[in-house]
């Protein structure tokens, strides 16, 4: 795929050039954390095992296409790193590691509660080396409470947040049950958290000059996206339910059937429903008592919903969206993958960009979002392949070619 994507030219500093991390996370919270922050130009450093890597080059199929059975799924989270192989149970692996801790900004990592201490990697003892470090835990419950101990999963936490319970068709409709999302949302989420957190405290070390320690937990995420969900049951005691692909408080807001598929209807104000409803040649439909405002249109979103559906089966979907765009009223097409990435908007922000890699061989994924005028997205590196800058790294820290290879003969490295 061509990249039209707006990303800085690959020797441009982005807006964190010069910060540098040290990622000793894996799988994919960290690794999505610590992508934001390379996207952005910050020197990232992925330690992984020799031999082995992070557990998603292996999570196939897909595999990447002429790789030696490398899965797609690290593609996705890894870009613009520098990727260095290092055994943090060798004691002379521990050594390195605390070297590059001394020499980092920021350090994140997702072992389990306790994990890194037997490394004498965890944040106590890092940041008596470095009282500037920020140190970035991602946990699957946190480090306090009855669960601190447990491993946490994306899908694990989405049943227990709550999450699950709302997502999906209701239990007496045909494939009802508890769902979970089409990706792993919670890790993404925190990912997305943990960067904000991470530059919060960089922007708090101006003033005190010292870092600090971030406790990212996958279950807190989980609770904080329920958002308008959550606030409901906060406020009124009552659970909301699943609804398939209707609002809780917005009607029509879901997916209806047309001639040749099923298109979405994101009505959110009475006026757009006015409008649909004048562009469907049905104004009678908008002053009917029923539907005369949200709220009585939420009261009665099944008779609501019957009546659209038997205006929207008689154009197709295309039809549909010029008659609705032309006014103003928030209507879609519901695209496959392949699709969207076709999709003339999706082109012209240039959403899918590839790199190559050492070997020459492109990899292609999907863009940073960010979009800063002065300091866009960098694209440096494509996602490593195991260990490729192991030599590099360590020449950083002053290690010479003949000391790097000892501690490749020891298999340290």
């Amino acid at each position: 795929m061509k990249n039209d994507n707006k990303e800085g030219a690959p020797g441009a500093p982005g807006a964190l050039a010069g910060l540098k991390v040290l990622d000793l996370s894996r799988v994919l919270a960290g690794p999505w954390c610590t992508q934001i922050l390379a996207d952005l130009g910050a020197d990232v450093v992925k330690i992984e095992r020799p031999g082995a890597g992070d557990d998603t080059r292996h999570w196939g199929p897909p595999f990447l296409p002429g790789s030696d059975g490398e899965a797609t799924y690290f593609a996705a989270c890894n870009r613009n790193k520098r990727s260095a192989t290092i055994d943090m149970a060798t004691a002379e692996g521990q050594v390195l590691l605390r070297r590059m801790a001394a020499q980092s900004d920021v350090l994140v990592e997702n072992f389990k509660t306790g994990g890194l201490a037997q490394f004498g990697l965890d944040h106590e003892t890092l940041r008596a080396l470095n009282p500037r470090l920020v140190y970035c835990s991602i946990t699957g419950f946190g480090h306090d409470g009855p669960y601190a101990r447990r491993a946490g999963y994306d899908l694990l936490v989405q049943a227990a947040s709550g999450l699950m319970s709302i997502t999906g068709r209701p239990d007496d409709e045909a494939g009802g049950g508890p769902m979970r999302t089409g990706v792993a949302l919670i890790d993404l989420f925190t990912g997305v958290y943990a960067s904000s957190a991470i530059l919060a405290a960089l922007q708090a070390r101006e003033r005190s000059g010292l870092g600090q320690h971030i406790d990212m937990a996958l279950l807190d995420v989980g609770m904080a996206i329920l958002a308008n969900q959550a606030s409901a049951f906060l406020n009124t005691g009552i659970a909301p339910p699943r609804q398939g692909n209707t609002h809780p408080s917005l009607a029509p807001y879901q997916d209806f059937r047309t001639q040749d598929g099923a298109m979405i209807l994101a009505i959110g104000n009475d006026g757009q429903f006015q409008r649909f409803c004048e562009a469907a040649d049905q104004p009678s439909l908008a002053s009917d008592p029923r539907f005369a405002s949200n709220a009585l249109r939420v009261q009665h979103r099944e008779a609501l919903a019957a009546q659209i559906e038997t205006l929207t089966r008689g154009r197709n979907t295309d039809e549909w969206i010029a008659l609705l765009e032309d006014r103003a009223v928030p209507c879609g097409p519901i695209h496959d993958i392949a699709q969207a990435f076709a999709d003339p908007q999706v082109r012209a922000r240039g959403l899918a960009v590839t790199l190559a890699r050492e070997s020459g061989a492109p990899i292609t994924t999907v863009a940073s979002p960010l979009r800063l005028s002065d300091t866009p997205p960098v694209l440096r590196h494509a996602p490593p392949v195991l260990g490729q800058h192991t030599d590099e790294v360590l020449a950083d820290l002053g290690l010479d070619p003949t000391r790097i290879a000892a501690l490749r003969q020891a298999q340290v490295i």
